[in-house]
């Protein structure tokens, strides 16, 4: 089973890329998705996030910006989160690329915003980052609610430069020249990876 590492900053349209790769039948993880899975009621994360961040629970589930608040600006608060979040979404990976394998998927896509930097394109076979021109994601990020120019720059900076990840890939999607442009590339990079063998899968 072929793991595919699929990223790109921010506003690049790497959530609609995703949905083509699920629709062309091939199984999406999606990371953001299982955080927000574990700061939900009943996430297995809700009550050690408690614990080592009093006051940012509320009605059992996590306060995303009262968090957020908590470790913006304090490195170490960030790694006590870190801490109690990366493993269990690792383990929510697992059982994922598990069910895969078992249901007899021949590729997966790892939908990672910070795959280069948290050197997680060295655990996938494939990596396609998503990109566009930095006016077209300026453009797309800050038509967003509450988006500010300084606000995307700061999060910008925690980022792989998009020049560098497309230098890194080993195929790049442009989303630039709209969807029908943006599916026809998904499609051929399924089409090349089709029998391609994996290096990593099963993992240790």
């Amino acid at each position: 089973m072929l793991l595919i590492g699929l990223t790109g900053s921010i506003g690049m349209g790497k959530s609609e890329t995703a949905k083509m790769f699920a629709a062309l039948g091939v199984p999406v993880y999606d990371s953001d998705a299982a955080v927000h899975a574990l700061y939900e009621f009943g996430g297995a994360a809700v009550a050690p996030i408690d614990a080592a961040f009093p006051g940012v629970v509320v009605d059992g589930r996590v306060d995303r910006a009262k968090l957020s608040a908590c470790v913006v600006h304090d490195k170490a608060a960030l790694k006590r989160l870190e801490a109690i979040v990366h493993p269990l979404v690792a383990g929510m990976q697992r059982a994922f690329l598990q069910k895969a394998a078992n249901a007899g998927a021949k590729m997966v896509v790892l939908d990672i915003p910070l795959l280069y930097e948290t050197e997680g394109h060295k655990r996938v076979d494939v990596t396609v980052v998503v990109s566009a021109p930095a006016d077209v994601q300026r453009e797309r990020v800050l038509a967003r609610p509450g988006m500010t120019p300084e606000k995307l720059d700061a999060i910008l900076a925690k980022q792989l430069a998009d020049v560098e990840k497309r230098a890194r890939a080993d195929f790049v999607v442009d989303t630039s020249k709209g969807l029908e442009h943006a599916r026809a590339q998904v499609a051929e990079i399924v089409k090349a990876l089709k029998g391609r063998e994996s290096k990593v899968w099963p993992r240790e």
